[in-house]
């Protein structure tokens, strides 16, 4: 027979149910008091910290719940952050360096060298800055053939669609005057017998065309047939070239090619109603539109509808490759996000007071995109935000000339963020570096993605820490590009010379060196040249998208995005949306 089970009673506590009560409020109180003080000592989160997860990577997207906790813990953003420190705005080897582009003493004069009967025609191609690499180019090459150039004419059919003339962005008379030492410019081809010359004979270069390139492929035919155009002029002269024909693409570059009065007097307004704000200011070239992002062909943590969205825009085009998104991050061919380029500014040391000045198009996903830069940076400004609709109107119907007022306002302040390696980004980080080596910061996306990838998991410090080693190399510093390396226009080091003495004010001013320029190199011809009066018949290395070519590759800090991968066939509507 089975023993009786046997029956456990629990046992009974003597206190009574409100005295234990009593107790754990008892024990609870210092513990709540720990918290609250730990919470009051503890540095404050940024108002806007809670909209900095709006638009993750995917990566980042994947762990955002497990995370979200560790990283309010972990990775708070303190206030400030060092905007007063000088070498955020300034580079203390500067003042060791300035621009120089003089010709030498064996550079014979235009009136020379320059051949009767040879006139050269120059068609440009894309945006205002793939612009501006044409007309630099078309005046070495009518040097090197020893022709007479015809102003160029700017591109009014791209995607664009800008009617502006030479005229109406550059000042046309500067340029032809500055220049009557180098090349003989005219603003059109002379009449024969007062008849309008009859259509040219039209052709296309290889890209980057060497000097003796021009002489077999162009110089036979302007030999016989007197007067040559040539088509879709950009990156169709060599990258390297002798010292004397460097330097003259700087007096062009850094001189000759001057906005109109308008539009100067429009950008300096600009600079000025921005350091009324505040004593220095950071101009982003921010670079995130809907087609920037689809060519990329990289992916920001939006779901399916941005997959739908940019996908949409790529299948536009046939000769785009479909990318791995997540191998293209990895790389640093994919712009950072307005978050990111904040994260990374804040990281550097640039406080939440600096005033931000974004030079952009459409922004994809626009104010959801744009709030957590707007968290970190609250002082965010634009030309529609500094002037009035009526004083845009002049400006707002021409791509071009918006462009320019952008271009002038990054190129007046203190430090300027590339987003991208594109055409704007290397002529104005060349030109800093001319004119004194203001800062100009390039992200080193490559290093920064892992950064943001595991940010959740490091402290504000050791992030900052890391954000500031990475990007060594990628702050505009001198030397920072050894010279004769990458796109000559970012890089101009023949025109950059070292100084023993230090240049009153730290560097030249533009005006005072143009004028200094001018009056050792050109004449005292100030109006318009004479014409002649002539009774003759008058890859990615060869791929049209030069614009997103790297510093070079043996440079020591590549960024930027190299899409040689994506694109294998010429596609001239690309290029034109891409060209800036």
């Amino acid at each position: 027979m089975r023993p009786p089970r046997r029956r456990h009673h629990p046992v009974r506590c003597p206190t009574t149910g409100a005295s234990a009560a009593s107790i754990l409020v008892s024990a609870a109180i210092p513990i709540l008091l720990a918290l609250a003080l730990l919470s009051y000592l503890a540095p404050p989160l940024l108002d806007g910290e809670r909209h900095l997860s709006l638009r993750r990577h995917s990566d980042l997207s994947d762990s955002r719940d497990a995370t979200l906790g560790r990283d309010r813990e972990i990775f708070r953003i303190p206030h400030g952050g060092g905007s007063v420190r000088n070498d955020l705005w300034t580079s203390r080897l500067s003042k060791s360096y300035m621009g120089c582009s003089n010709a030498s003493n064996k550079y014979a004069a235009a009136a020379a060298v320059t051949r009767r009967g040879r006139y050269l025609m120059i068609g440009t191609s894309g945006g205002l800055n793939q612009q501006r690499t044409g007309v630099i180019d078309a005046v070495v090459a009518a040097r090197i053939l020893n022709a007479t150039l015809v102003v160029p004419k700017l591109d009014q059919r791209s995607f664009w669609k800008d009617a502006s003339n030479f005229g109406d962005i550059f000042d046309v008379d500067w340029f032809i005057s500055f220049l009557s030492e180098d090349v003989k410019i005219i603003k059109e081809l002379p009449k024969k017998r007062g008849k309008p010359f009859r259509a040219p004979f039209t052709m296309r270069v290889p890209r980057k065309c060497t000097p003796r390139c021009y002489q077999n492929r162009v110089l036979p035919v302007l030999l016989k047939k007197h007067v040559v155009r040539l088509t879709k002029f950009d990156y169709r002269l060599a990258n390297k070239l002798e010292t004397d024909m460097q330097k003259l693409r700087c007096r062009v570059n850094y001189h000759a090619l001057r906005f109109t009065h308008s539009i100067q007097e429009m950008g300096q307004k600009l600079i000025s109603r921005m350091k009324e704000k505040i004593n220095h200011f950071i101009a982003l070239h921010l670079r995130f539109e809907p087609d920037m992002l689809a060519f990329s062909g990289c992916y920001y943590g939006g779901g399916e509808k941005e997959r739908r969205e940019l996908g949409a825009i790529r299948r536009r085009w046939k000769t785009l490759h479909m990318s791995n998104p997540d191998k293209a991050r990895r790389q640093g061919r994919c712009p950072l996000t307005p978050e990111e380029v904040g994260l990374m500014l804040r990281g550097l040391g640039y406080g939440n007071d600096v005033h931000i000045y974004v030079a952009s198009g459409e922004i994809y996903g626009g104010d959801e995109t744009l709030a957590p830069l707007k968290a970190l940076f609250p002082n965010f400004h634009s030309k529609d935000t500094l002037a009035s609709k009526e004083e845009l109107e002049p400006f707002s119907l021409f791509s071009s000339r918006m462009a320019a007022l952008d271009f002038i306002v990054c190129d007046g302040s203190d430090a300027f963020v590339a987003n991208n390696n594109g055409n704007m980004a290397k002529i104005l980080a060349g030109r800093r570096r001319y004119f004194g080596h203001k800062r100009t910061i390039r992200p080193n996306a490559k290093k920064l993605y892992s950064l943001f990838l595991n940010r959740a998991n490091i402290s504000w410090e050791e992030f900052a820490l890391k954000v500031r080693a990475n990007q060594r190399g990628f702050m505009g510093e001198p030397r920072e590009v050894r010279p004769g390396r990458g796109e000559f226009h970012e890089n101009p080091s023949t025109c950059i010379c070292e100084t023993a003495e230090t240049i009153s004010g730290g560097s030249l001013s533009q005006k005072n060196y143009d004028n200094q320029q001018r009056k050792s190199h050109s004449s005292n011809n100030d109006g318009e040249p004479t014409s002649y009066n002539s009774d003759e018949e008058l890859d990615w290395s060869d791929l049209d998208y030069g614009e997103y070519t790297p510093l070079g590759k043996n440079s020591s800090n590549v960024t930027g995005m190299d899409y040689d991968t994506f694109i294998k066939i010429e596609d001239s509507e690309l290029e034109d949306i891409l060209s800036d």
